[in-house]
Protein backbone atom coordinates (compact mmCIF):
# COMPACT_ATOMS: atom_id res chain seq x y z
CA UNK A 1 0.00 0.00 0.00
CA UNK A 2 1.24 3.25 -1.19
CA UNK A 3 0.36 5.95 1.32
CA UNK A 4 1.69 9.37 -1.05
CA UNK A 5 -0.15 12.18 -2.56
CA UNK A 6 0.85 15.47 -4.15
CA UNK A 7 -1.29 18.60 -3.97
CA UNK A 8 -1.27 21.31 -6.43
CA UNK A 9 -2.97 24.52 -5.17
CA UNK A 10 -3.06 27.99 -7.14
CA UNK A 11 -5.43 30.79 -6.10
CA UNK A 12 -4.72 34.66 -7.05
CA UNK A 13 -2.58 34.82 -3.85
CA UNK A 14 -0.84 31.69 -3.94
CA UNK A 15 0.54 28.84 -5.82
CA UNK A 16 1.64 25.57 -3.98
CA UNK A 17 2.73 22.26 -4.68
CA UNK A 18 3.13 19.37 -1.97
CA UNK A 19 4.14 16.14 -2.18
CA UNK A 20 4.05 13.54 0.87
CA UNK A 21 5.21 10.30 1.77
CA UNK A 22 3.39 9.09 5.05
CA UNK A 23 5.56 6.39 4.97
CA UNK A 24 9.02 8.10 4.66
CA UNK A 25 12.24 8.38 6.42
CA UNK A 26 12.00 12.31 7.58
CA UNK A 27 13.41 13.59 4.11
CA UNK A 28 12.10 17.29 3.11
CA UNK A 29 12.57 19.89 0.58
CA UNK A 30 10.64 22.93 1.89
CA UNK A 31 11.07 26.62 0.39
CA UNK A 32 7.80 29.14 1.02
CA UNK A 33 9.96 32.52 1.08
CA UNK A 34 9.27 32.11 4.48
CA UNK A 35 13.09 30.98 6.51
CA UNK A 36 11.69 30.56 10.01
CA UNK A 37 8.73 29.00 8.60
CA UNK A 38 10.69 26.61 6.05
CA UNK A 39 12.70 25.52 9.58
CA UNK A 40 9.43 24.66 11.14
CA UNK A 41 8.19 22.36 8.27
CA UNK A 42 11.54 20.53 8.01
CA UNK A 43 10.76 19.75 12.14
CA UNK A 44 7.25 18.43 11.12
CA UNK A 45 8.72 16.39 8.68
CA UNK A 46 12.08 15.39 10.47
CA UNK A 47 10.38 13.87 13.33
CA UNK A 48 6.96 12.23 11.59
CA UNK A 49 9.30 10.75 9.44
CA UNK A 50 6.83 11.67 6.81
CA UNK A 51 8.64 12.81 3.64
CA UNK A 52 7.75 16.06 2.91
CA UNK A 53 8.56 18.57 -0.65
CA UNK A 54 6.74 21.90 -0.43
CA UNK A 55 7.09 24.79 -2.98
CA UNK A 56 5.33 27.65 -2.16
CA UNK A 57 4.97 30.81 -4.01
CA UNK A 58 3.00 33.63 -2.51
CA UNK A 59 2.17 37.26 -2.53
CA UNK A 60 4.94 37.96 0.24
CA UNK A 61 4.89 41.54 -1.22
CA UNK A 62 1.87 41.80 0.98
CA UNK A 63 2.41 39.80 3.98
CA UNK A 64 2.78 36.75 4.68
CA UNK A 65 -0.80 35.42 5.63
CA UNK A 66 -1.76 33.86 2.75
CA UNK A 67 1.66 32.09 2.28
CA UNK A 68 1.04 30.57 5.77
CA UNK A 69 -2.38 30.05 5.46
CA UNK A 70 -2.56 28.19 1.86
CA UNK A 71 0.33 26.13 2.71
CA UNK A 72 -1.42 24.42 5.74
CA UNK A 73 -4.62 23.76 4.61
CA UNK A 74 -2.72 22.37 1.01
CA UNK A 75 -0.06 20.20 3.58
CA UNK A 76 -3.40 19.43 5.43
CA UNK A 77 -5.07 18.11 2.72
CA UNK A 78 -2.15 16.33 1.31
CA UNK A 79 -2.35 13.94 4.72
CA UNK A 80 -6.00 13.49 4.28
CA UNK A 81 -5.45 12.08 0.58
CA UNK A 82 -2.83 10.31 1.47
CA UNK A 83 -4.59 8.69 4.67
CA UNK A 84 -7.72 7.61 2.43
CA UNK A 85 -10.40 5.43 3.90
CA UNK A 86 -7.87 5.86 6.95
CA UNK A 87 -7.87 1.44 7.13
CA UNK A 88 -5.67 0.11 9.62
CA UNK A 89 -4.61 3.53 11.31
CA UNK A 90 -3.17 3.71 15.01
CA UNK A 91 -5.79 7.36 14.62
CA UNK A 92 -5.09 8.69 17.80
CA UNK A 93 -1.61 10.28 18.85
CA UNK A 94 0.00 12.39 21.33
CA UNK A 95 3.45 13.56 22.87
CA UNK A 96 4.74 15.95 25.40
CA UNK A 97 7.78 17.96 23.13
CA UNK A 98 10.30 19.32 25.68
CA UNK A 99 12.65 21.77 24.29
CA UNK A 100 14.81 23.38 27.26
CA UNK A 101 12.85 25.29 28.95
CA UNK A 102 9.99 24.82 27.44
CA UNK A 103 7.28 22.01 27.33
CA UNK A 104 4.56 21.47 24.85
CA UNK A 105 1.72 19.04 24.68
CA UNK A 106 0.31 17.65 21.46
CA UNK A 107 -2.72 15.25 21.03
CA UNK A 108 -4.94 14.64 17.68
CA UNK A 109 -7.17 12.42 16.66
CA UNK A 110 -7.74 11.75 12.65
CA UNK A 111 -11.39 11.92 13.20
CA UNK A 112 -12.81 13.66 9.95
CA UNK A 113 -13.94 16.08 12.67
CA UNK A 114 -11.24 19.23 12.46
CA UNK A 115 -10.99 21.00 15.47
CA UNK A 116 -7.92 23.38 16.91
CA UNK A 117 -7.37 24.09 20.73
CA UNK A 118 -4.54 26.52 21.12
CA UNK A 119 -3.07 27.26 24.01
CA UNK A 120 -0.40 28.44 22.94
CA UNK A 121 1.19 32.69 23.29
CA UNK A 122 4.60 34.22 22.20
CA UNK A 123 5.66 37.51 23.63
CA UNK A 124 7.09 38.77 20.90
CA UNK A 125 5.60 39.56 17.43
CA UNK A 126 8.19 38.27 14.94
CA UNK A 127 10.59 35.21 14.62
CA UNK A 128 13.03 35.72 12.26
CA UNK A 129 11.07 36.86 9.52
CA UNK A 130 7.50 35.48 10.50
CA UNK A 131 4.66 37.04 12.05
CA UNK A 132 4.22 34.69 15.50
CA UNK A 133 0.46 35.08 15.21
CA UNK A 134 0.38 32.75 12.03
CA UNK A 135 1.44 29.72 13.82
CA UNK A 136 -2.03 29.45 15.44
CA UNK A 137 -3.22 29.96 11.73
CA UNK A 138 -1.26 27.76 10.20
CA UNK A 139 -2.09 24.87 13.08
CA UNK A 140 -5.79 25.97 12.44
CA UNK A 141 -5.91 25.79 8.63
CA UNK A 142 -3.66 22.17 8.63
CA UNK A 143 -6.60 20.27 11.14
CA UNK A 144 -9.18 21.78 9.09
CA UNK A 145 -7.65 20.35 5.51
CA UNK A 146 -6.53 17.60 7.19
CA UNK A 147 -9.59 16.76 9.27
CA UNK A 148 -7.80 16.07 12.81
CA UNK A 149 -8.76 16.92 15.61
CA UNK A 150 -5.94 19.16 17.08
CA UNK A 151 -4.99 20.25 20.75
CA UNK A 152 -1.38 21.90 21.44
CA UNK A 153 -0.91 23.61 24.92
CA UNK A 154 2.30 25.22 25.95
CA UNK A 155 3.08 23.83 29.62
CA UNK A 156 5.74 26.10 30.65
CA UNK A 157 8.17 28.20 28.19
CA UNK A 158 10.06 31.15 28.05
CA UNK A 159 11.97 31.57 24.77
CA UNK A 160 9.62 31.99 21.67
CA UNK A 161 11.63 30.07 19.22
CA UNK A 162 11.56 27.20 21.79
CA UNK A 163 8.02 27.90 22.28
CA UNK A 164 7.23 27.33 18.16
CA UNK A 165 9.94 24.64 17.42
CA UNK A 166 8.07 22.91 20.55
CA UNK A 167 5.02 22.78 18.86
CA UNK A 168 5.79 21.41 16.06
CA UNK A 169 8.02 18.84 16.70
CA UNK A 170 5.17 17.66 19.33
CA UNK A 171 2.76 17.38 15.97
CA UNK A 172 4.97 15.34 14.04
CA UNK A 173 5.90 12.84 16.82
CA UNK A 174 1.43 12.88 17.47
CA UNK A 175 0.89 12.57 14.04
CA UNK A 176 3.66 10.02 13.12
CA UNK A 177 2.27 7.83 16.01
CA UNK A 178 -1.38 8.30 14.32
CA UNK A 179 -0.99 8.00 10.82
CA UNK A 180 0.83 4.60 11.80
CA UNK A 181 -0.65 1.28 10.62
CA UNK A 182 -1.25 -0.87 13.55
CA UNK A 183 -0.58 -4.44 12.60
CA UNK A 184 -3.62 -4.97 15.40
CA UNK A 185 -6.26 -3.64 12.62
CA UNK A 186 -5.88 -5.23 9.78
CA UNK A 187 -7.22 -3.36 7.58
CA UNK A 188 -9.81 -1.87 9.60
CA UNK A 189 -11.00 0.98 10.22
CA UNK A 190 -10.64 2.62 13.85
CA UNK A 191 -13.88 3.37 14.58
CA UNK A 192 -17.51 1.66 15.64
CA UNK A 193 -19.21 4.01 12.92
CA UNK A 194 -17.36 2.05 10.24
CA UNK A 195 -16.10 5.32 9.01
CA UNK A 196 -14.06 8.15 9.31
Amino acid sequence: MTRTSTISRTTAETDIAVTIDLDGTGAYDVATGIGFFDHMLEQLSRHSLIDLHVRTHGDLHIDQHHTVEDTGIAIGEAVARALGDKRGIRRYGDALSPMDETLTRVALDISGRPWLVWKTAFSQKRLGEMDTELFQHWFHSFAQAAGITLHVETLHGENNHHIAESAFKGLARALRTAVEIDPRKGDAIPSTKGML
